[in-house]
């Protein structure tokens, strides 16, 4: 890229942060004496303390990088914000252009079909865009082409600035709006598949940077271990600056992972009642937390000897960093279950849209209600979705109402997919939509979305090979630098030539268990945010998060224990 390029892509973000500023809610005065102002005072105080503080280079900075980044997050915050918006809309543009064409099949008025989809609070920020285009046509009396055309200015998605620009030509043509909705089906999902696609191939680009940054966070924890022997520097304060920096920048790559990829959630909870599945996981992570807090208090007592009988029990045997994981192991118990829960959710996704194309077919065939239809297809193997058809075929033979009865489907079935589609079919068929037709409709568009989950499936696997593996890594790292201090620390050198000071290694600052105490914290919370990474990169449950944050606390533990003895067993050697 020529100078002149990059000159024009810095106009440009220019630009878009000064008209985000515009569109802010919050008047651009009180933003900038509230959050400017303070966020440029906070950067002046980083750099003062750079200057003042006694400490190494590398710290010294640091501290103005991170109060830079403050100030900057602060300036470039309202073009975050609009980007929010953006991602928002695009992250349920899809959902709701198949609820809009579903509607506008069945025997309401398009003006109609707007104000339902206003209704849908969850769809956000675009049913607050289906409230102004509602509001445009009911209280300032624009057509619903001139409100829609009005309104693709405003709005900061292209994808739906797109579908109101082409919506307000083709309504003004005299096309019908199932008409156009589903001409537009295919470029519409087509361009729903490329953005997801665009974030999985951000989310792989935020990982390298994620992994490049991780290492060198790794080797200022290092430095800062070893360094004040040659400083003379407090290692304690080194090493907690740079644990904070550590802990600030793993925590600002949780919020960027989570704005960049897909709202795209695995999991739907009705709240209404408890399923055999909600109880399960319930009861699971009552254990898991019961069985675990009684061991981490039993395991303190024991090795304080305030339990009789452990007053001679050698606790030596077992390695200290060994203490931390196997408290945690019972947390595996629900981490196993909230796994294979959702797996079998996955599973009822994939199986789905062959049931809404089958429901759908036999019933416009058949001209029966669905009590009929489900009637024969209960006995059809939809995998582990069967049991469920099974269930929603005797409440409804049961004369249960129709609407709970699909109520309580989606609720055993526990998937945000089902759940938002079988919705969608359900007010289809009571206002009249064909069958055949809706079945069709959802079950092309489902499919769609189960194989873009794969994509991302596989993306969050390579996601988690590298926190396993950057877990293993910097563990390793921590605890040779804290092993050589300490084996240094262990040497006096003084020499009377005529080095100014006349010591050359610096051993009496060195406090061994609070400094082992601060790296067994970074473990701990590198394994809790690791964990928490995942679950956002997959859109699963958080309940997930039991497992990796035990399996990354036994990896960084047994990786820190092995260092530590085959450092102790080459002094051994060398001695």
């Amino acid at each position: 890229m020529g100078i002149s390029e990059k000159s024009a892509a810095a106009g440009d973000l220019g630009k878009s942060i000064i008209q985000a500023y515009d569109e802010m809610e919050l008047p651009t005065r009180i933003y900038a004496l509230l959050i400017l102002v303070p966020a440029f005072f906070v950067f002046l105080l980083t750099i003062a303390a750079a200057v003042l503080m006694d400490t190494f280079f590398l710290v010294q900075l640091l501290l103005p990088a991170l109060g830079l980044l403050i100030f900057l997050s602060a300036v470039g915050y309202p073009r975050l914000a609009v980007d929010q918006r953006r991602i928002e809309m695009e992250n349920k543009f899809h959902l709701f252009v198949i609820h809009m064409t579903i509607l506008s099949t069945t025997n309401i008025d398009r003006m109609e079909v707007m104000r339902r989809l206003a209704s849908e609070k969850e769809y956000g920020e675009l049913a607050h865009e289906m409230q102004r285009v509602v509001d445009l046509v009911d209280v300032w009396h624009l057509s619903l082409g001139d409100a829609c055309r009005r309104r693709a200015k405003e709005v900061p998605s292209e994808s739906v600035t797109d579908l109101l620009e082409r919506m307000a030509y083709t309504l003004e043509a005299g096309q019908e709006l199932d008409e156009f909705l589903f001409q537009e089906q295919d470029v519409l999902i087509d361009k729903y598949s490329t953005i997801y696609r665009q974030s999985l191939t951000n989310l792989d680009v935020v990982k390298d940077l994620y992994l490049s940054i991780i290492i060198s966070m790794t080797f200022a924890l290092v430095f800062a271990i070893v360094l004040p022997l040659l400083t003379g520097n407090d290692p304690t304060i080194t090493t907690s600056i740079v644990i904070v920096l550590f802990v600030f920048i793993q925590i600002g790559f949780f919020f960027l992972i989570r704005a960049i990829v897909p709202d795209d959630p695995i999991w739907y909870i009705e709240d209404g009642f408890r399923t055999r599945t909600k109880k399960l996981l319930f009861g699971s992570t009552v254990a898991g937390i019961t069985l675990s807090s009684i061991l981490i208090v039993l395991m303190t007592l024991a090795f304080f000897g305030a339990i009789p009988g452990t007053e001679t029990v050698h606790f030596g045997s077992i390695p200290l960093l060994m203490y931390l994981p196997l408290a945690t192991l019972p947390l595996l118990i629900p981490g196993t279950v909230f796994w294979y829960e959702e797996r079998r959710v996955v599973d009822r996704d994939r199986e789905f849209p062959n049931f809404i194309r089958a429901l759908g077919t036999s019933e416009s065939a058949k001209q029966s209600t669905t009590s009929e239809v489900l009637a024969t297809l209960r006995h059809k193997d939809f995998g582990p979705l069967t049991p469920d058809v099974d269930d929603l075929y005797c409440r409804l033979n049961m004369r249960l109402s129709t609407e709970k009865s699909w109520r309580l489907f989606t609720g055993d079935t526990h998937s945000y997919l089902i759940q938002k589609f079988s919705e969608m079919y359900l007010v289809g068929r009571d206002m009249g939509g064909g069958p055949k037709r809706l079945g069709e409709l959802i079950s092309d568009n489902m499919s769609q979305i189960v194989n873009l989950r794969e994509e991302r499936h596989q993306q969050t696997t390579t996601l988690i090979g590298v926190f396993y593996g950057i877990t293993a890594a910097s563990s390793f790292a921590f605890f040779i630098g804290l092993e050589l201090a300490l084996m240094l620390s262990g040497f006096d050198i003084d020499i009377d030539g005529q080095m100014v000071g006349g010591q050359l290694i610096h051993t009496d600052q060195y406090d061994v268990p609070v400094l082992r105490f601060l790296v067994v914290l970074v473990l701990i919370f590198n394994a809790f945010i690791s964990s928490l990474v995942i679950r956002v990169a997959d859109g699963g449950h958080f309940g997930n998060s039991y497992f990796h944050f035990t399996a990354l606390l036994w990896v960084g533990a047994v990786t820190g224990t092995i260092t530590e003895w085959l450092v102790d067993m080459i002094i051994t050697v060398d001695l």
